[in-house]
Parts: structure tokens; C-alpha cells; sequence
């Protein structure tokens, strides 16, 4: 039996990896990340102190139309940032490049990072993604808190993102955000990814941010505007949500 986990960088993926692991053994398991530039580049180190706690090697699954693996450019390609069946970038570099990847690696399961608290997520998936996807996290009855501690507990510091404020380890600037919260915190800790969101977005009229019911461009965004506060979401991936 083949077991791919998808390992996106967050502490629910990296949990759900050791758990997968240690049920079914090294041999049984692939771990896949699907890279994205515009992610901090810290996940890069905590990917690699991850693959050395569990002591497996991480593969990557690019998308061969997009092998600098850069949401940016699939933007600019697209001409678009979102559209109504969802984020370009997750299409072509989640979905697509996995596609790409499984041609090539037969796998009996997936693994993804659903944690208790999103049962109802993970059913959705199951029901009109794929099948066969093993409720790692479920089963275990691990809560996204229970899985940061799991990594802090094995001596590993979760990804610099969190410590920012965010409530997951995807895409700094991700497009399918908006919140006035999540702009603004990108805005502070990212300014240059802020400015460059606002000028593609601008140029490819794309209001990513939504105040009082009313989408607007992030340049007209009031640096002191608040929404709610920001949702813990599943990890990005071939599920990928609105916060």
C-alpha cells in the first residue's frame, strides 16, 4: 500500500506526516509538498527539520507549465486572481501539478491535514474531491493546537509565519482573502508583498478585499479598517477556502 501525505508546511500537514508514518511505516509513505515562492521563507526550514524528524525525504510536485512555481506568474498568465471556481494559483499549482505528480506515483491513499475540528471540511472533500483519503488527524482526535504542540514538543519551531499573527503557514498575500484584518496584517508584516498584491491586483481589476459589503482595491484600503478575526483555515491545498 501507497500512502501520499500532503505536506503543505503548516504544523497540521507536518503532524498528520509523523502520524501517517509511524501507523504504516517509512516504506508506505510518500511526502509531497507542492512549492509556492511567494510562502515565507522560513516553511523552507521547517519543511527540512520535519523531513529529519521523521526521517523521510520531502518530493516536490510542480507543475510543469509553471516550474518556477510562482503564483505571480499564474496571475499575470491567467489574467486573473480569482474567479468564481476559485483561485487560479491553487488550480494550477495544487491541483495540477498533483495530477502531474500521480501520473507518475501510483498511490492507494492521501493524507491531508483536516484536523477534528473540520470534520465537516474533510466530508465535503471526500464528497466531491477523491475517496480515498485517509482521516489521519480525525481518527486521532488532534486538534490544530494539539498539533502545534506536538511540533513544539519535538523541539521544532513552528513556521515564522505563525508567530506573525497568521493562522496558517500558505501563501503570504493569498488572494482569497478578504478580510481588512488579513490585508492589514500583510500589510504590516509584509509591506513589499502588500504593494505588489495591490499593483497586479489594481492592473488585473481584481477587489480582493471586502469592507461593509463592498469590495474595493487594497490601495483604497484603510490601513486602521478591521474585520473579524482571522479564521483558522485547512492548510492550503486541493481544498482551499476564504478567510
Amino acid at each position: 500500500m501507497k500512502i501520499a501525505v500532503w505536506f503543505s508546511c503548516g504544523a497540521a500537514s507536518a503532524a498528520a506526516l509523523k502520524l501517517t508514518v509511524e501507523k504504516y511505516g517509512l516504506e508506505s509513505v510518500y511526502a509531497v509538498n507542492n512549492p509556492v515562492v511567494e510562502e515565507d521563507e522560513d516553511n523552507v526550514r521547517f519543511a527540512r527539520d520535519v523531513a529529519n524528524w521523521v526521517g523521510i525525504d520531502i518530493q516536490f510536485a510542480v507543475n510543469s507549465k509553471y516550474p518556477n512555481a510562482s503564483a505571480v506568474e499564474v496571475f499575470e498568465h491567467r489574467k486573473g486572481m480569482s474567479f468564481p471556481h476559485g483561485a487560479p494559483c491553487t488550480v494550477e499549482l495544487k491541483k495540477r501539478a498533483r495530477r502531474e505528480w500521480e501520473k507518475d506515483n501510483y498511490v492507494d491513499w492521501h493524507v491531508l491535514g483536516f484536523t477534528v475540528e473540520e470534520r465537516s471540511r474533510h466530508d465535503r472533500f471526500v464528497l466531491t474531491e477523491r475517496e480515498n483519503v485517509l482521516p489521519i488527524l480525525i481518527d486521532a482526535r488532534m486538534t490544530k493546537n494539539d498539533c502545534a504542540d506536538m511540533i513544539r514538543a519535538a523541539g521544532i519551531k513552528l513556521p515564522e509565519i505563525y508567530s506573525k499573527g497568521f493562522p496558517n503557514a500558505n501563501c503570504v498575500g493569498c488572494v482569497k482573502a478578504s478580510s481588512p484584518t488579513y490585508w492589514n496584517l500583510v500589510r504590516r508584516e509584509y509591506p513589499n508583498v502588500f504593494k505588489e498584491r495591490a499593483e497586479q491586483s489594481k492592473r488585473l481589476g481584481a477587489r480582493l478585499v471586502r469592507v461593509a459589503g463592498k469590495r474595493i482595491f487594497l490601495d483604497d484600503l484603510d490601513p486602521s479598517a478591521k474585520g473579524r478575526p482571522l479564521k483558522v483555515l485547512p492548510d492550503c491545498g486541493l481544498f482551499c477556502e476564504e478567510k
